[in-house]
């Protein structure tokens, strides 16, 4: 029985583009990993097997890069939103897992979990990077900073 494919070929084509700007198969595999991810929300097995076709390796080579980023999702797509409250000391310090705490009790979601709606899945993250506007969420692309508990209510209430 043959599985369906999951790489499409406009995937196919973006994971292709990079090859001339490696210099070698092997070192497109996490451009290609981003690519499947930000196209799906997650990296599913069979992605993996046919990255490794396509970049002429062992999918085991393939598994060991994406399993080694805790920023790809396999299992099942992260939500369309995916925020993650940074857990550095400075936001530790200024109440980060409190923060993140109670987003997860308004969103009804453990951390790391996504909502039963797939809007929002919520993280800890390493450090933003912001650590003067401490405690901090990234959410997709969007930098929050200083995110008092409400806040987080008005954002979790604006993705409904």
């Amino acid at each position: 029985m043959t599985k369906e494919r999951i790489l499409t070929d406009g995937m196919i084509a973006e994971i292709k583009a990079f090859f001339p700007r490696y210099p070698s198969l092997q070192a497109v595999t996490l451009p290609a990993l981003h690519v499947v991810h930000d196209h799906l929300r997650h990296v599913p097995m069979q992605a993996v097997v046919e990255i490794a076709e396509l970049l002429e390796l062992a999918p085991a080579e393939v598994q060991d890069t994406l399993t080694f980023y805790g920023f790809f999702k396999q299992d099942a797509p992260h939500g369309r939103v995916r925020a993650w409250v940074c857990r550095s000391i400075s936001c530790h310090l200024r109440g980060a897992d409190e923060l993140l705490e109670h987003m997860c009790h308004k969103a009804g979601v453990e951390p790391g979990d996504t909502t039963e709606d797939g809007k929002l899945t919520l993280e800890f993250g390493e450090c933003l990077g912001a650590c003067e506007h401490a405690p901090c969420m990234l959410a997709n692309d969007d930098l929050h900073k200083s995110v008092t508990h409400e806040q987080a209510n008005q954002f979790i209430e604006s993705l409904e």
